[in-house]
């Protein structure tokens, strides 16, 4: 599904070297939901964004063989001085996914209103939340990214978000970042720890919350 190649990414802050992968060989195997677990700086989100392809590593490669979404609710890759419905026709459309049919789901999902039709720059952090996550859901990938997001918006906004996903979770495969143990254990059957630039990995997600309560204690 994707495949990590000594992979290898840095970024450089005031003059020292952060080595958040340090020459990381995985495969994320098809059929598997992964937990990622570790402490605050240690990269997560680096790594997701690597795995999305937003982020590019420094050297080593990514291949993906299969229909990989961006990370859950992302918004970076929406144009800001375009209008909800015009960032959501371009993404359908790079996806090749039916227009009609995608801004018809997020028209209702997102439950924004007349300002589907107005520029995105304008929206409160929660509207903007509600289209990206709308649209998240509105095209069919075969692999979610989730970073720390299953839910946004009030409690009857959150189950709904939650009914949806649920459905996805039925036919796709899972990699998520959470703090929360319940929901790993809720969505994911492996555990990846990130420590020290190393990604320890774990078939059975009880192993991978273990590790991470050792190292975070």
């Amino acid at each position: 599904m994707i495949q990590l190649d000594n992979v290898f990414k840095y970024y450089r802050t005031n003059g020292h070297l952060k080595v958040v992968l340090d020459h990381i060989s995985l495969d994320f195997m098809a059929g598997r939901s992964y937990g990622i677990l570790g402490v605050n700086g240690a990269g997560k989100s680096t790594l997701m964004r690597v795995l999305a392809g937003t982020e590019l590593p420094n050297s080593g490669s990514v291949r993906r063989s299969a229909r990989i979404s961006w990370p859950l609710g992302f918004s970076g890759g929406l144009h800001p001085r375009l209008t909800g419905r015009e960032n959501i026709v371009f993404v359908s459309r790079v996806y090749g996914h039916d227009v009609r049919r995608t801004v018809n789901f997020v028209e209702d999902f997102a439950e924004i209103g007349a300002y589907i039709d107005v520029p995105i720059m304008t929206y409160s952090s929660g509207m903007l939340a509600r289209l990206a996550f709308g649209l998240s859901m509105a095209i069919d990938f075969e692999c979610y990214l989730i970073d720390e997001v299953t839910a946004v918006g009030d409690a009857r906004f959150a189950a709904r978000c939650k009914q949806e996903f649920d459905k996805r979770k039925k036919r796709s495969d899972i990699i998520m970042i959470s703090h929360n143990m319940d929901t790993l254990k809720e969505y994911c059957n492996r555990g990846l720890v990130l420590a020290g630039g190393r990604l320890h990995l774990f078939p059975n997600i009880d192993d991978a919350i273990e590790l991470y309560k050792k190292i975070n204690s």
